[in-house]
């Protein structure tokens, strides 16, 4: 590659996504010389296609469920016209002033960004492809991964980015479809599902598991089937997508049952087709095999607890790791990579006691392990179950759908893990974050006197069901 300038550094950051522009902003708090090569823009796919535009959208569709139901509140309101596009320029606006953030820190913080796509070289040295200054070679005395991931493709499903769309795509339309299909029942499946359903669109949701939200309790993913079929939605599981193919201006989408299952196959024609079925590891073309990082069959990259790779100075951090691609996952692991690099005290990160959240409308989050899994591993298992119903300010805020769920291990009383479903539970959820990191057990979780009246009172009441002393149920 020919050189139009070098540069050293202490750390280089391949990827300005969640877990590379917090590990720069890291490592340079930690007196470091840090340069960020980024080939699109900064904040990653999280910011710019995923968790932040995807949110205000749901506030969006938020509103307009809530202004469907004024009547339950003694409001009586007019004729209701919604417009898609101005919630998609609202979108747009979030998304261009948290982008000017990012940016804004790496001033502050004397971060160099450099564009283009990176190849690594050698232990040592980065080239950079495609940017505005040329081509160049960026020499570093430690490299740290954050290429993230991309959307899998789906056998017989081509993305054309009108009538077929990933969660990527999605965003340069601002034409509300009157019929949408959805590929894939997590999390980013889900959200749609519930955008498109609250701006009236015909939604059908297609899972090839037999459930939604197939990584969450049993209990949950019922409760929000339950619901989304209470909503008008269609929801299709195990079942499999054949092909989706562009017809007369509509998408027609062969389906047939999932290996195992029962029934027939159909066809369903809709507007557009959402592809939400997953994610894989940008860890092609970066040259990791002429420095030697390993990657899995996956193409994940393997990393030990403290985000090293298996070659000497190089780390790596975000989905591109395939431990739990969660934004605030890569957040923890861009910190843990930064202060590994100079040996300053760090911690080590337990993937069970991250939380998992679904901003769907009811709201899913989990933490730790479902009752399955902890009974697959051998516990005994206590639980204790509270709905929202009951709660005073779920009954104030007429949202009364959902409950959260505790595990706990009878015989020691460890908080195993937590699923819920209902009114803000995205936010409850940190209690039990901050619980499992300082080893509480459920009797001083639901003893810790929870504020009245609020919704984490169904916390409190849940942790004191495990030992079957729940006050108002």
């Amino acid at each position: 590659m020919g050189t139009s300038s070098t540069s050293a550094y202490d750390v280089v950051v391949a990827g300005g996504g969640p877990g590379g522009y917090v590990a720069a902003i890291r490592a340079a708090q930690l007196g470091l010389k840090v340069a960020v090569i980024e080939r699109d823009e900064l904040g990653g796919i999280c910011l710019n296609w995923g968790c932040i535009p995807s949110k205000t959208l749901l506030r969006n569709a938020e509103i307009i469920s809530l202004i469907k139901r004024a009547g339950d509140f003694g409001v009586t309101v007019g004729e209701v016209s919604v417009d898609y596009s101005a919630g998609i320029r609202r979108c747009r606006k979030v998304i261009a002033t948290q982008v000017r953030g990012v940016s804004y820190l790496m001033r502050k913080n004397n971060i160099d960004v450099i564009r283009g796509s990176a190849t690594l070289l050698a232990t040592d040295r980065i080239g950079v492809s495609g940017g505005s200054a040329g081509d160049r070679e960026v020499y570093t005395k430690h490299i740290i991964i954050a290429t993230g991931s991309r959307v899998r493709p789906l056998s017989g499903v081509t993305v054309d980015g009108e009538h077929i769309v990933s969660s990527k795509e999605i965003w340069a339309l601002d034409t509300l479809p009157q019929s949408v299909l959805v590929i894939g029942s997590g999390p980013i499946g889900v959200e749609f599902a519930t955008v498109f359903s609250a701006y009236g669109s015909s939604v059908t949701l297609v899972e090839f598991l037999p459930r939604l939200l197939p990584g969450e309790d049993a209990e949950i993913s019922a409760e929000l089937a339950k619901s989304f079929a209470k909503r008008g939605m269609k929801v299709l599981t195990s079942t499999a997508v054949v092909s989706a193919a562009v017809v007369d201006g509509k998408v027609e989408v062969k389906l047939a049952p999932a290996p195992g299952a029962t029934g027939t196959e159909q066809t369903v024609t809709v507007d557009r087709v959402l592809l939400a079925a997953g994610f894989t590891p940008n860890s092609d073309n970066l040259g990791l095999d002429t420095v030697g990082v390993a990657i899995n069959e996956q193409g994940y990259i393997e990393t030990d607890d403290y985000m090293r790779t298996s070659a000497p100075s190089i780390f790596a951090v975000g989905d591109v790791t395939g431990k739990l691609p969660l934004a605030h996952v890569a957040f923890a692991q861009g910190e843990v990579a930064a202060e590994t690099i100079v040996s300053h005290p760090t911690v080590k990160l337990d993937y069970h006691s991250m939380p998992r959240c679904t901003y769907s409308q009811p709201q899913v989050a989990s933490i730790g392990l479902t009752e399955a899994q902890a009974k697959e591993k051998g516990y005994e298992v206590a639980t204790g179950i509270y709905p929202f119903r009951p709660n005073g300010k779920a009954q104030a805020l007429n949202e009364l759908e959902g409950q959260v769920k505790i595990i706990a291990d009878a015989q020691t009383g460890e908080l195993l893990g937590a699923q819920m479903i209902g009114p803000e539970v995205t936010e409850l959820i940190g209690e039990l974050s901050i619980a499992r990191m300082l080893e509480s057990t459920p009797f001083e979780l639901g003893r810790s006197v929870h504020p009245h009246p609020t919704l984490s009172e169904v916390v409190g009441e849940a942790a004191l069901a495990t030992e079957g002393h729940a006050i108002h149920l």
